[in-house]
């Protein structure tokens, strides 16, 4: 290819954009579509269970089958997310006879437009062409990446700073993700992303920070998603072992914190029993996070001088719960439910009958910190009807207590 190509912004909101295949180069390319407001038509027989819980929720529509020319109908952008390359090429022919532009994952010559290594800092977007070299192009993005950040060291080899993995040999670091807004990873947590070479990650990570990986990153869809398809603990934790000893950083994506009800102990315990060494990046959880983005402080001067968390994914007459609710019902402070919708209407009547009062205030935040943020305000008595009334979903945040209403003006 000669000639250089043309660098352009599309502003693809309201605008249909139609993906095709659903694995693991859709999972990494959808987010920033549907980030940019595109339209997304995905096209595939299967997804993974990240995609699957985005159609889900509504986010995208999902065509359930092979690619047909019909898909196209209406289409600004098409992005072929398949390996196959006489399928792709099928797909890129129908597009060219439509002039559609079209971004093909498996031949980028063959492309009539290419994904750029993307980094964003606030309003900022820089997007790097490498002249078809996506190393390049990603060495570039990440010096800017630095540049942006105001941190120091080399422009294009960034050292090493002390608690970050060099890539000497096999090791897995525990990243916290933080509550969804891609921005709210650490620093740290970042960094060792653009070092890794696997990524494994679950459906509460920030999607854009998927779409930041190197293009030879192998991305592993660890998505546990609430009362649907999910992969077994012991096999992320043979994952992220059997990477590892073949010579990988692996790092392991996870919204929120890796310790609050995110399973990092035993994912540290079994890389610890293998002789695998273990980092731990601690991230900013949701039960603090979430309430903050919805103007509710976990405690307050002269309201609450204390604040529990707590996991509701397990109903308080269950033999398997090992939360005291009696105990909790009798706090003054601010008590934070995790995972706890399901059984919302059963922790609350529990709450109730061991004294809590009805009237106490009460919130859900639904996806804090994102664009799909949603805040439900109400009481212990009447917030289970109310957010059933709302079609409020996971992931969501529930907060008891007067902190609620604290920062009300």
């Amino acid at each position: 290819m000669s000639a250089s190509p043309y660098p352009l912004g599309l502003r693809l909101d309201g605008r249909r954009v139609v993906v095709v295949g659903g694995g693991a180069v859709a999972t990494r390319r959808v987010p920033a579509l549907l980030d940019a407001g595109a339209d997304v038509l995905l096209v595939a027989p299967e997804l993974t269970p990240a995609l699957r819980a985005r159609a889900d929720a509504g986010r995208l529509r999902w065509v359930p089958r092979r690619f047909e020319p019909d898909d196209l109908d209406g289409a600004w952008l098409v992005q072929v997310a398949i390996d196959d390359p006489v399928a792709a090429a099928s797909v890129s022919a129908v597009a060219a006879e439509r002039r559609i532009f079209c971004v093909r994952a498996d031949d980028r010559l063959a492309a009539t437009a290419w994904t750029p290594a993307v980094t964003r800092h606030g309003p900022v977007t820089v997007a790097v062409l490498g002249g078809g070299d996506p190393r390049r192009a990603m060495t570039v993005r990440d010096a800017i990446r630095d540049l942006l950040s105001a941190r120091k060291g080399p422009l294009l080899t960034p050292a090493v700073e002390e608690g970050s993995l060099p890539n000497t040999g096999g090791r897995v670091a525990l990243v916290g993700a933080g509550p969804g807004d891609p921005e709210l990873i650490t620093v740290k947590g970042w960094r060792l992303l653009t070092e890794a070479d696997v990524v494994v990650a679950d459906r509460l990570v920030p999607g854009l920070l998927l779409d930041e990986l190197r293009a030879d990153v192998e991305l592993v869809d660890a998505s546990k998603i609430p009362y649907g398809p999910s992969r077994a603990q012991e096999e992320i934790n043979r994952i992220l072992v059997d990477r590892a000893r073949s010579g990988a950083l692996v790092v392991r994506l996870k919204g929120g914190d890796p310790y609050v009800f995110g399973r990092g102990g035993e994912e540290l315990l079994a890389c610890a029993a293998a002789g695998v060494p273990v980092t731990v990046v601690p991230g900013v959880t949701s039960s603090i996070a979430a309430p903050a983005a919805a103007g509710i402080p976990v405690t307050h001067r002269a309201v609450a001088h204390e604040f529990t968390v707590v996991s509701g994914h397990v109903a308080p007459d269950a033999p398997a719960s090992l939360v005291r609710w009696e105990a909790l019902a009798g706090l003054r402070g601010t008590l934070v439910i995790l995972m706890g919708l399901k059984n919302l209407a059963a922790i609350t009547a529990t709450l109730i009958a061991h004294g809590r009062s009805p009237q106490t205030p009460a919130a859900v935040v639904q996806e804090a910190t994102t664009g799909a943020q949603r805040v439900l305000r109400s009481t212990l008595g009447a917030v289970a009807a109310d957010l059933l009334a709302a079609d409020l979903r996971p992931p969501a945040v529930v907060v008891v207590g007067d902190v609620v209403h604290a920062l009300d003006t």
